[in-house]
């Protein structure tokens, strides 16, 4: 199949500007690039055939050739081939700087300061703090402190002596990243010998040796807030470790731990626990008082005849919604207690109490048994 005329598919006219050539050429590279039509052969072609096109149409040389003898300047070995080949004229420059400003994540590229700054960002910080449930109920501020690179003040971060300033980098050329060609792209890397800064420095800083950070200890103010969980993180941004030459600040993530308490059981937003009563004030009811987990006491009501295991709900007196005005519940579950190491009285009272018991009033054993009893007759 003939291929088209490298003009018709940039779709420009012979006397294009080469910044109407490489106009052109972004377009269609944008729309049919194979990272934004993945699997789709169609567009890959097209990728492909206007590559080709711009490739010698981007040459000075290779442009005229193809302008007096078409494609055939091309064949046999004349300047190029095929397909892919017909990148043979298309610079590793002309290549990135149109990736830099189509694709960014493509061309891996972008501002050289931004990308300065993101390889020179501090690292970020962790650290552990533990409280109580009670706190976490309250909320708590508390002073962390802890051992961090802060920037040097000698030198105010750059790393060289007060007085001189970096060098641009020699090997990358101040860039903070060099290219390779590997096939058909032209790869970027950060920069090996200036770790992305762009500079060097020659006359380094006598205090941080021209690291342009120093070890500290640095004391932090943090805010726990109502209602935290075990497991949270919080985190307080630019408060890590200090970037290098001039770049941006880490951040620190406060881990929260919640000790386990030991009346307390927590669920999310609702606590539980247990409360024994007596086989007399499960039977008779009673009125029991509990504490909740804001200090203060509260009064339940246990009808007579309350099973073991029953569970009442004091509403909006649980944890607090982070961040929210809202409350989550306590559920207090009863816990009927058999009584232990009876006295001579006690047991005289009992043996009474079950001499005169009828079955009415225990339902539960009285279904038992006439479920067990209908078992055995079958």
């Amino acid at each position: 199949m003939a291929k088209r005329d490298y003009y018709d598919v940039l779709g420009v006219n012979k006397n294009a500007s080469p910044d109407e050539l490489k106009s052109a050429y972004r377009k269609l590279a944008v729309k049919y690039h194979p990272d934004k039509n993945p699997g789709d052969k169609v567009a890959e072609d097209k990728f492909k055939e206007a590559s080709e096109a711009y490739g010698i149409l981007s040459d000075k040389s290779k442009k005229e050739n193809y302008d007096n003898f078409g494609h055939a300047a091309f064949e046999n070995g004349g300047g190029g081939k095929g397909g892919f080949g017909g990148f043979g004229g298309f610079s590793g420059a002309d290549f990135s700087d149109i990736f830099e400003d189509f694709f960014g994540d493509f061309g891996g590229s972008g501002n050289r300061s931004s990308r300065r700054n993101e390889n020179n960002r501090g690292s970020d910080l962790r650290y552990d703090i533990t409280i109580t449930l009670e706190e976490a109920y309250l909320g708590k501020k508390q002073n962390i402190q802890f051992s961090t690179s802060e920037r040097c003040n000698t030198c105010k971060g750059n790393g060289s002596r007060p007085g001189s300033s970096p060098d641009r980098c020699s090997y990358c050329g101040g860039n903070g990243r060099v290219r390779s060609n590997q096939g058909f792209f032209t790869v970027q890397q950060t920069c090996p010998q200036c770790a992305g800064s762009g500079e060097e420095i020659n006359d380094p800083c006598s205090d941080c040796k021209g690291k342009g950070n120093r070890q500290a200890s640095k004391k932090v103010s943090v805010s726990i807030p109502k209602g935290v969980d075990d497991g949270t993180r919080i985190r307080l941004a630019g408060k890590g470790e200090a970037g290098t030459r001039g770049g941006a600040t880490g951040d620190l993530y406060l881990f929260v731990n919640v000790k386990s308490h030991d009346l307390f059981k927590r669920s999310d937003v609702n606590l539980f626990f247990e409360f024994p009563i007596s086989i007399a004030d499960a039977a008779l009811g009673t009125t029991i008082e509990i504490p909740t987990i804001d200090g203060k006491k509260a009064k339940i009501k246990i009808p007579e005849g309350t099973q073991d295991g029953k569970q009442f709900r004091l509403k909006g007196k649980g944890m607090p919604f982070m961040r929210k005005g809202d409350f989550g519940d306590l559920y207090i579950q009863v816990k009927t207690e058999v009584p232990v190491s009876l006295n001579k009285e006690q047991k005289s009272l009992l043996e009474k109490f079950r001499e005169i018991e009828n079955e009415k009033s225990n339902p539960s054993i009285r279904k038992f048994f006439q479920k067990a009893k209908s078992f055995w007759n079958n």
